[in-house]
């Protein structure tokens, strides 16, 4: 791939609408360039504060049908073309997210296995400190931590790092107001300054 057509991978990477090996090849790349990770960064915040509100109109239905019927009508010849397509869907998708505030990822369903396996994450409040239980979240691969964000209002804020794998309880690093979101996403390793999109899991912290 060129500098260029992995250039345009960004909006697709930020939706979690790679394959493996466009992931692979993308995060190679974005270790050195400043442009991708500075566009990512924006296309992140834009996703993360929008997809963390309380609510949001849903997409309408007739839009999985257009995109479903448009990949079958590119048959198995034109890869290319359909990988093309689909980066257009991604970009597509990013400023739907901009105009009506759609919440992606922010709700996990999990169907199927027992009540152990379903996703699911809870927020307790003792003295200040705040304590993040989540079950469900597969261990974080190599290179990568799930890392935890306080939000109020619109601003995201780095709030601790677990591994995932069964049944974690983790401290939080700074205190969860009554109201505010608790969210987790999958970061590199060390963790990020902004939440990278897809959100795995979120909860909201009552009294």
């Amino acid at each position: 791939m060129t500098n260029e057509e992995l250039h345009d991978l960004t909006p697709a990477y930020a939706l979690d609408a790679l394959d493996a090996d466009e992931r692979r090849a993308y995060e190679e790349h974005l270790a050195g360039c400043e442009r991708c990770r500075s566009d990512l960064a924006e296309i992140g915040e834009t996703v993360g504060a929008l997809g963390l509100a309380a609510e949001g109109p849903a997409p309408p239905e007739a839009l999985r049908d257009r995109i479903l019927v448009a990949a079958r009508e590119e048959g198995p010849s034109n890869v290319v073309a359909l990988r093309s397509r689909r980066r257009l869907y991604a970009i597509t998708a990013v400023a739907a997210v901009a105009a009506v505030g759609l919440a992606i990822g922010l709700t996990v369903a999990l169907s199927g296995g027992s009540s152990s396996n379903k996703l699911a994450a809870s927020v307790s409040v003792d003295q200040g400190v705040a304590q993040l239980t989540v079950t469900g979240l597969p261990a974080a691969p190599d290179g990568k931590t799930y890392e935890i964000w306080v939000i109020e209002g619109k601003t995201p804020k780095p709030a601790g790092l677990f591994s995932g794998g069964g049944k974690q309880v983790v401290t939080l690093t700074r205190p969860a107001p009554d109201g505010s979101t608790v969210a987790v996403t999958l970061e590199p390793g060390g963790g990020s300054d902004t939440p990278t999109p897809p959100i795995r899991v979120s909860t909201t912290v009552s009294a």
